[in-house]
């Protein structure tokens, strides 16, 4: 069936699935949506995915334990990403940064996505922080080497930087003017434009208060002045905030040429369409899972088809609030489950032994709502993987 997902068809595939008032019940798939290949790159909107890692299903996966890449399926899932027409962001939150991705596997991972990026003629940016010096950093010259050491690591590797918010950064700063100066001697030593990026405290608890203020008002506000001074090194600022009109009235505000990424998984669909004052570019988790039908609104938009991209993106915003339901860090796991079911890897593993940061429960709603919303290329495929999830709980067919 090819894209559109009005009165799709079921198969005679079913799963039996927990009901949603209790017991059990038979649940039929629908026949898979064909979405087209994006034919090139988005042109009217910049979109990042910030894509997933996949772990390698025979190493240790256990909470602090090295993390081990399944690299072949890791960089095969980029290329998709390309192909469906999206850049991507690579070695960010997605990615377990800071939760389970230490940064030996980090910047290898960095040099290998922007080699593969070179091979395919994709966009690539990587992000960048602190996290390799874990809590031994003391002062502020110490926070601003750290970032100075991944920038280098980066740029070295051919990929634009993401500077994304650091941990160190929130723990040792006593005032907004900590924050000013090191992003100032972090952009100064930047060889072209980066992206940065505000991840709030529903995303990483760790930040809260970031940028000198725990009130999102001044905060906002702070980001504002640190934009300001240095508008010619930065690309775009990224805001994960799940708060659109704190976001819009950031993009009202920017210097003119610098650019907001949308990394709001809320509420995606009507920033990046935007209003006559402007719009949102996209740096999103959500692009990972929901990539082919991205690519193709994208495509929508490019053509001035308003009605098309939103009739494509709209139907996923449920997927896509369940996904990145609170605990909102733990939407990684709902992720790479989304990946196994539609068959972009052998195993759901995650490094870090994230698989279990999600119950079976909002397992079975994630994979109802990725058959509804087209996402499953394979039901026979999809079927068989959620039968053996439901048979590790002791639920047969």
């Amino acid at each position: 069936m090819t894209a559109t997902l009005g009165d799709r068809e079921l198969t005679s595939t079913s799963v039996r699935l927990p009901g949603r008032h209790g017991g059990l019940e038979r649940y039929p798939l629908h026949e898979p949506t064909v979405w087209p290949r994006a034919t090139s790159p988005a042109r009217s909107r910049v979109a990042f995915a910030a894509a997933h890692v996949v772990a390698d299903p025979l190493s240790d996966t256990t909470p602090g334990a090295p993390a081990t890449l399944d690299w072949d399926a890791t960089l095969a899932f980029r290329r998709h990403l390309w192909s469906c027409g999206l850049a991507v962001a690579d070695a960010m939150d997605t990615a377990q940064r800071g939760m389970g991705l230490g940064w030996d596997t980090a910047s290898e991972l960095i040099r290998r996505s922007a080699a593969e990026a070179r091979a395919v003629g994709g966009r690539i940016a990587v992000g960048v922080g602190t996290d390799h010096a874990a809590t031994d950093l003391r002062t502020m010259a110490e926070v601003r080497a750290a970032y100075q050491e991944q920038l280098a690591v980066a740029e070295s590797a051919g990929a634009q930087a993401i500077v994304m918010g650091s941990r160190q950064l929130a723990r040792v700063a006593r005032s907004p003017q900590d924050y000013a100066e090191v992003y100032a001697a972090v952009l100064s030593q930047a060889s072209a434009p980066v992206i940065l990026h505000w991840l709030g405290p529903v995303f990483d608890p760790a930040l809260a208060g970031y940028w000198g203020h725990s009130d999102l008002a001044a905060a906002a506000e702070a980001l504002l002045a640190v934009i300001r001074d240095n508008a010619d090194r930065i690309d775009g600022v990224k805001i994960s905030l799940l708060d659109a009109e704190r976001e819009v009235w950031l993009r009202e505000r920017v210097p003119e040429g610098v650019l907001v990424y949308t990394g709001d998984d809320f509420h995606y669909p009507e920033l990046i369409l935007g209003d006559e004052n402007g719009f949102s570019h996209a740096l999103l988790g959500i692009l990972d899972p929901i990539a082919p039908i991205a690519g193709a609104a994208l495509e929508r938009l490019d053509a001035g088809d308003v009605a098309g991209y939103q009739a494509l993106l709209e139907p996923t915003v449920p997927l896509a609030r369940h996904l990145f339901a609170a605990p909102t860090w733990n939407y990684k796991t709902g992720i790479v489950f989304l990946a196994w079911l539609a068959g972009h890897q052998p195993a759901f593993t995650l490094v870090g032994g994230m698989a279990s940061g999600r119950s079976l429960v909002h397992l079975v709603q994630l994979f109802r709502l990725a058959d509804q919303a087209g996402l499953l290329p394979d039901p026979d495929l999809a079927a068989q993987r959620m039968e053996h999830l439901m048979a590790l709980h002791g639920i047969s067919r």
